[in-house]
């Protein structure tokens, strides 16, 4: 098929605990964007928990789907192509969107598309700022993932550095969960933070002078030994203390990437792409280092399925259709060049 600005694409995303789907036009416009949000049913045991995350999605795909549908002003035969999240992820979760997603595929006979859960996170650059230009460094910040990339041209990337153990959105659960903030641990500590002294703890910056690694786990115990030490310390002290450090070690050695690839402007996707310091950091060392700097709005931050629409779209482009056989993956990887 011919994939042009005209190509429209219903995306699903199911890899962990938002059940979404959205109707991409071109790669770039969204003319739909839904995402349900599971937080109620997990918040009570502080973290994701796969089987009620996987029935929950069975529950709302197909409602999900339909609104982002009628909100697109779009009807069964108005789609080019359904894609969805194959990994990584939660299988029982992949599972219910890579099925919905083949099932439509085959009642409409239009292409399949599957999509790397990770690539779709580049995607939301280009979303918000179609005009970009690689070569960028993308900054890659959620639960799962602490990553480096160069983002040479598009399905093209390099690894530069990744984490060696915990990954800072995982950090941020985990510190929250033991400091009693809540769950999820990202905005409950930034909104803490916000009520701190950043200085008040010098927590370390691990292998903050050393290449372009990332290292969260014994941060993470620097907490909590400086809590147990110190049992009168401030809640929201620590908080912004311990958020300083993972932000100042974030933003050097992305600062670093840059300028070592010589890329045009650095991303900034994920998650953790939301927090209020780590956006504001980010922005003030591109100022300094006259490095552009891209920042995704925070709906595109969190998972939805517009950036998995925007990534199919590419990807169809330049690969075609992927077969109805095509798997679900929860350990897939990227396809990285040497």
């Amino acid at each position: 098929m011919a994939v042009d600005e005209g190509t429209v694409i219903l995306a699903i995303e199911t890899s962990c605990d938002e059940t979404a789907a959205a109707v991409v036009v071109g790669g770039t416009e969204v003319r739909s964007n839904v995402v349900s949000s599971q937080v109620d049913l997990h918040d009570r045991y502080g973290g994701v928990v796969p089987e009620i995350a996987g029935r929950a999605h069975e529950a709302r795909i197909a409602s999900v789907v339909a609104e982002a549908l009628v909100a697109a002003g779009v009807d069964d035969g108005g789609v080019d192509a359904v894609a969805a999240t194959v990994g990584p992820g939660l299988m029982g979760s992949l599972l219910v969107g890579v099925s919905s997603a083949k099932a439509l595929s085959l009642v409409w006979d239009v292409p399949f598309v599957g999509v790397n859960h990770l690539e779709a996170h580049f995607y939301a650059a280009f979303l918000e700022e179609p005009e970009l230009q690689p070569p960028l460094v993308m900054l890659l910040v959620s639960g799962g993932h602490t990553m480096l990339v160069s983002f040479e041209d598009h399905g093209r990337y390099r690894l530069l550095g990744s984490t060696q153990d915990d990954a800072a959105g995982e950090a941020f659960d985990k510190v929250a969960r033991y400091l009693g903030l809540g769950y999820p641990g990202g905005p409950a500590i930034d909104a803490a933070a916000a009520r701190g002294d950043s200085e008040a703890v010098a927590f370390p910056r691990a292998m903050v002078r050393e290449g372009l690694d990332f290292s969260f786990s014994g941060l993470k115990t620097a907490v909590i030994n400086h809590v147990r030490a110190n049992p009168e310390v401030s809640t929201e002290d620590v908080a912004a203390s311990f958020q300083a450090a993972v932000v100042d070690v974030l933003v050097t050695k992305t600062v670093r990437a840059a300028r070592r690839v010589g890329a045009g402007g650095i991303c900034l996707a994920g998650g953790v792409a939301a927090n209020t310091q780590l956006r504001a950091d980010l922005l003030d060392a591109g100022e300094r280092e006259n490095m552009a700097v891209h920042l995704p709005g925070r709906v595109m931050c969190t998972d939805n399925a517009a950036m998995v629409g925007s990534a199919a779209w590419w990807r169809l482009r330049s690969e075609g259709p992927d077969p109805l056989d095509t798997g679900a993956d929860p350990s897939l990887r990227l396809d990285f060049v040497e």
